[in-house]
C-alpha cells in the first residue's frame, strides 16, 4: 500500500510516524518474499528496517551522504532509494548487488563488502565535503560487530581528533550488548543531550570563556569538561565514545520510529562536532524464524517464506570437512588450536569450539590481530590453524609476511571459499590468493581437489614445523573419492594420466573441469598429461622439467586470477626451455556476482572454452 508509492527516497518524507510503521512492515514482507527465492543476508536486513525509514524521513540523500560498512544489512535501503522495482534481481547475474554500489545508485556513495570500512570513508567524505563547500550530513552506519575491527577505532580516533560538524556515527548494536538495556534514564540523557537548550547553553559557556585571560581560559574549560563528562558517566555507560571525542546518544531502541526521529531530527539540527548514537536492535526483526535463529538467517540460502524451513543439500561442504578434520587432529594433539574471525560457522568450526572450546579463539572482526594473534601462539609450541576466508585474508597481508612467514612460523591459513564464490561478488570472490601470497618466502601453498585431499594436507601441516602452510580450498560442496589416495609430500603433483606433447596442469578445485577438458581433447585425437597440482609453492620441479623436455605445450588451469598466479610461476620457472606455457583462470577485472556456472561462462572458464582455445593452438 505505502510502499508501492516509494519510487524515489523524498517520497517517505511524505508519511507520518503510524504511517512509516506500516511501510517498514511492507519492506520486511518484501525483503523476506524475494530473498526466500534468492538468498542472501536476511536476518541482518531485516534488524534495520525500522532506522532506515527514521533515516530517509530525516535526511536527504544523496546530498546526505549514508554509509553502510559491510552494507549487508542495507536491504532495506535499497528497495527505499528507487529500487524496490528491481529488487527481485538481487545477488543474481545482472541484477542489484547484495552490497552497496557506487554504479547502482547515487544513494550509495560507498561500495562496501568488507567490515569497519563505514567510518573512514564517512570521514574521508565530511573532509571533502568541507574543502568543496558543499552541503550534507556524513553518516556512518556500523555494527557492534564491524566495531571489533581496529581501522573503525583509528577512524574514531581520527574524527574525534578533527571535530567535524554534521558528521553522525549510527552504532547499530544487536549481539554485542555494549548496554545492558535501554531504560528510562538513558532515555532522559539521550533527549537531553540533542536538546536545543542543552547545546544552546553549552556553546553559550564556550563563547563566555573566550574572553577570559588565557591563564584562566584554559583552568575554565578544563573544569567544565570535567563537570559535564562526570555527569555523563553517572548516566550514560559507554563514555569511551566521549573519551574519544564524539558526543555519545543512546542507548535507543531502534526500532522505536517515533523516538527515532526525534533522536535523528535533534541531532541534525541541534548538535556540532561529531555525534555517535547507539541504537539497540534485534536482528531478524519481525519474522520469527530469523528471530528465533539469526545466525542460520545471517546468510542464508533459498527457504520456505511461511515455515522458515532452510533447503539444505546435506552433503558435506569442503568447510564442514576441514573441520570434521581438524576436531580429528586436535583429539591427538592438545598443542592445535583453531582461530576465526568472527566467522565461526562460516568457516566450520563450530564442532571444534563445542568439542574444544578453551582450544578456540573468535577475535572478531579482526583479520589483521588474528594473524598475529596465531604467530603468538606459534611461538609457544603450540600449531594456529586460522580458518578465514580467502578474500578477508587479503586484510591481513603485512602480518602474514613480517609477522608470520619472516619468522618461520607455523601457523596453518585454512583459505575457505577460493575462487568464485557466486551471489556475494566481488567483494567476496577468492580470486586473488595464490598471487598475493605466492611471493612471499618460507610459505607453502597447497590446494586440494577433493575431500581426501584436504584431510591429507591438514594432516600433513600439523606436523610441519619449519613455516606457515595456507591450503586454499573453495565454496561449496566437496568432492568425495571415497577412497584412499596417493601420500602426500609438498613439492609433489599427482600424474593423473600420461600423454605426449601436450600437459594440462590443473590446480585444485579446477580438477573437475580438467577431466572434462581432457575427455574432450581426447575425441580429438590428443593425448595430454593430467597433472593434479597439489602443490603450488613450492613447485613440482622434477615433474616440470620433465614435461618441459618431452611437451611443446602445457596447459595451466586454476580457479584464481592469471595475473601472479600459478601459471605466472610455470612460466617463470620454464622460462628458459623451449615448451610454451598458456594460462586459463580469471582475467584482469573485477567479476560482478551471479552464479558460479553463470560467471564460469562470463570469464570463460569452462571446459569448452578452454578446449576450443586449446585446439585453436595445438
Amino acid at each position: 500500500m505505502y510502499l508501492e508509492k516509494i519510487n524515489k527516497p523524498n517520497e517517505v518524507k511524505n508519511l507520518t510516524p503510524e504511517e512509516l510503521k506500516l511501510l517498514a512492515f511492507e519492506v520486511r514482507n518484501r525483503i523476506i518474499e524475494v530473498i526466500s527465492k534468492n538468498g542472501g543476508h536476511l536476518a541482518p536486513s531485516l534488524g534495520t528496517v525500522d532506522f532506515t525509514v527514521a533515516l530517509l524521513k530525516v535526511f536527504n540523500p544523496p546530498q546526505d551522504r549514508i554509509v553502510w560498512d559491510v552494507s549487508h544489512q542495507a536491504y532495506a535501503w535499497k528497495i527505499l532509494t528507487g529500487r524496490n522495482d528491481r529488487f527481485d534481481t538481487i545477488r543474481t547475474f545482472g541484477g542489484l548487488s547484495g552490497f552497496t554500489k557506487r554504479e547502482e545508485s547515487e544513494c550509495d556513495p560507498f561500495g562496501t563488502g568488507h567490515s569497519s570500512t563505514s567510518v573512514s570513508a564517512a570521514l574521508g567524505m565530511a573532509c571533502g565535503r568541507d574543502l568543496n563547500e558543499e552541503k550534507g550530513h556524513c553518516v556512518a552506519i556500523i555494527g557492534d560487530g564491524a566495531l571489533t575491527g581496529g581501522m573503525s577505532f583509528e577512524a574514531l580516533n581520527h574524527a574525534g581528533h578533527l571535530q567535524k560538524d554534521k558528521f553522525l556515527v549510527i552504532l547499530n548494536d544487536n549481539e554485542m550488548s555494549i548496554s545492558k538495556n535501554v531504560g528510562g534514564l538513558q532515555k532522559y540523557m539521550a533527549r537531553m543531550l540533542v536538546s536545543r537548550p542543552y547545546n544552546a547553553l553549552k556553546k553559550q559557556v564556550w563563547d563566555l570563556s573566550s574572553s577570559l585571560p588565557k591563564n584562566v581560559r584554559s583552568k575554565f574549560i578544563y573544569g567544565a569538561q570535567k563537570l559535564e563528562e562526570s555527569l555523563i558517566n553517572i548516566l550514560v555507560p559507554n563514555i569511551i565514545f566521549e573519551d574519544l571525542g564524539f558526543k555519545y546518544i543512546g542507548p535507543i531502541d531502534g526500532h522505536n520510529i517515533p523516538q527515532l526521529l526525534t533522536i535523528f531530527h535533534r541531532v541534525k539540527h541541534n548538535m556540532v562536532g561529531p555525534v555517535l548514537v547507539h541504537l539497540v536492535t534485534s536482528k531478524g526483526k519481525g519474522y520469527a524464524p530469523a528471530e528465533k535463529d539469526s545466525s542460520l538467517f545471517h546468510g542464508v540460502g533459498q527457504f520456505n517464506a511461511n515455515s522458515g524451513e532452510v533447503v539444505c543439500t546435506g552433503a558435506e561442504s569442503w568447510s564442514e570437512v576441514m573441520g570434521s578434520s581438524l576436531c580429528r587432529l586436535a583429539e591427538k594433539d592438545r598443542n592445535i588450536v583453531a582461530i576465526t574471525a568472527a566467522m565461526t560457522s562460516g568457516t566450520g568450526l563450530t564442532a571444534f569450539e563445542d568439542k574444544y572450546p578453551e582450544r578456540f579463539y573468535d577475535v572478531g572482526i579482526a583479520e589483521q590481530h588474528a594473524v598475529t594473534f596465531a604467530a603468538g601462539l606459534a611461538t609457544k609450541g603450540l600449531k594456529p590453524f586460522f580458518a578465514v576466508y580467502s578474500t578477508f585474508l587479503q586484510r591481513a597481508l603485512d602480518q602474514v609476511i613480517h609477522d608470520v612467514a619472516l619468522q618461520k612460523l607455523p601457523v596453518v591459513f585454512c583459505l575457505d571459499r577460493a575462487g568464485l564464490v557466486g551471489e556475494d561478488g566481488p567483494t567476496h570472490h577468492g580470486a586473488y590468493d595464490i598471487s598475493f601470497l605466492n611471493f612471499i618466502p618460507n610459505l607453502t601453498i597447497l590446494a586440494p581437489s577433493n575431500a581426501e585431499e584436504l584431510d591429507a594436507m591438514l594432516r600433513w601441516a600439523a606436523g610441519y614445523a619449519d613455516g606457515p602452510v595456507a591450503i586454499r580450498y573453495p565454496r561449496g560442496t566437496a568432492f568425495c573419492l571415497g577412497k584412499a589416495i596417493e601420500p602426500f609430500e609438498p613439492g609433489k603433483s599427482e600424474v593423473i594420466a600420461k600423454g605426449r606433447d601436450i600437459a594440462i596442469l590443473s590446480v585444485g578445485s579446477a580438477f573437475p573441469l580438467a577431466v572434462d577438458l581432457m575427455e574432450m581433447l581426447k575425441g580429438k585425437e590428443l593425448n595430454p598429461w593430467l597433472i593434479n597440482v597439489r602443490s603450488i609453492k613450492p613447485l613440482d620441479c622434477e615433474l616440470l622439467d620433465k614435461l618441459g623436455k618431452s611437451c611443446k605445450r602445457i596447459f595451466t588451469i586454476e580457479p584464481n586470477a592469471l595475473i601472479g598466479g600459478f601459471g605466472s610461476a610455470v612460466r617463470d620457472y620454464l622460462s628458459e626451455s623451449k615448451v610454451k606455457v598458456t594460462s586459463f583462470g580469471y582475467p584482469d577485472i573485477f567479476i560482478p556476482h551471479g552464479s558460479i556456472s553463470r560467471l564460469d561462462e562470463l570469464v570463460g572458464f569452462t571446459a569448452q572454452d578452454i578446449y576450443k582455445k586449446i585446439c585453436d593452438l595445438t
